[in-house]
């Protein structure tokens, strides 16, 4: 076989392999999000379109990653008007590997990203309180109640504490901080738009939503940055949790 041939057979042989890790890598990904309540059991996820966009993938990698989360019984696609797929477990024999590739090799990054977005976060918080004018405050009460109504619906809460920090961000009147905002929060999510969700964790956000609003509100600037950091603390904390659950060694079985 001549060199360029042999070439053209390793080129071949190779791309099943690109293509087969990159699903796997988003799949690991999908896992972890699922772990960290980012999606719940019943809700059904965006489309593949959306994904693509959303993970920066083909639909092509998306869809080999969503059959992968269906075989391991992660989700369950529907077919027809009303279809799509869907969460059925966020839990399972696979989720232990899965988020240990996800996070482990990048979890110093991680880390440093999420210190990053408490600074970032505290001085939005704290610009808010020293800016705020009049027109802006209407739009910061009606985004905490916003979150406080939108109860477990996930997909309605997601997007109302999207709306909670883009208001307080918008009083910095700064656009720039408005965009770092979503960026950071796009790169802890893991690409996903949304944070780790727990019912316990909705239950801290309502108070720490209306108590950070209330010092932007009140031209409080260092008690503002003070309950920013306190809330972001919560996505950090969940993160922390799984990612030191997942790599704790585990006990031997009976007999090893």
């Amino acid at each position: 076989m001549s060199d360029s041939r042999e070439r053209r057979a390793e080129t071949a042989a190779l791309r099943p392999l690109i293509a087969e890790t990159a699903a796997a890598r988003i799949a690991d990904r999908f896992i972890t999000a699922l772990a960290l309540g980012q999606f719940v059991v019943g809700q059904k996820l965006p489309t593949l379109p959306e994904l693509s966009t959303m993970l920066e993938v083909s639909q092509t990698t998306v869809r080999e990653a969503i059959s992968r989360l269906a075989a391991l019984g992660y989700v369950k696609v529907q077919r027809g008007r009303a279809g799509g797929t869907f969460v059925v477990s966020q839990w399972g024999p696979a989720s232990d590997s899965g988020v240990q590739r996800a996070l482990g090799e990048s979890w110093g990054t991680l880390q440093e990203t999420l210190d990053f977005r408490s600074l970032v976060e505290q001085q939005i918080a704290r610009t808010a309180a020293q800016r705020i004018r009049p027109e802006d405050e209407d739009r910061i009460r009606r985004a905490v109640q916003g979150y406080a109504e939108a109860g477990t619906d996930r997909n309605a809460s997601r997007l109302a504490d999207l709306e909670v920090h883009q208001a307080i961000a918008a009083a910095t009147h700064n656009s720039q901080l408005g965009e770092l905002s979503m960026r950071l929060q796009h790169q802890v999510g893991l690409g996903f738009n949304g944070e780790p969700y727990s019912e316990d964790v909705r239950r801290r956000a309502v108070e720490q939503h209306r108590g950070l609003a209330d010092a932007v509100l009140a031209r409080i600037p260092e008690e503002a940055a003070r309950l920013a950091r306190e809330h972001f603390a919560l996505t950090e904390e969940l993160l922390t949790e799984l990612h030191e659950r997942t790599v704790a060694p585990h006990p031997p079985t009976e007999g090893a």
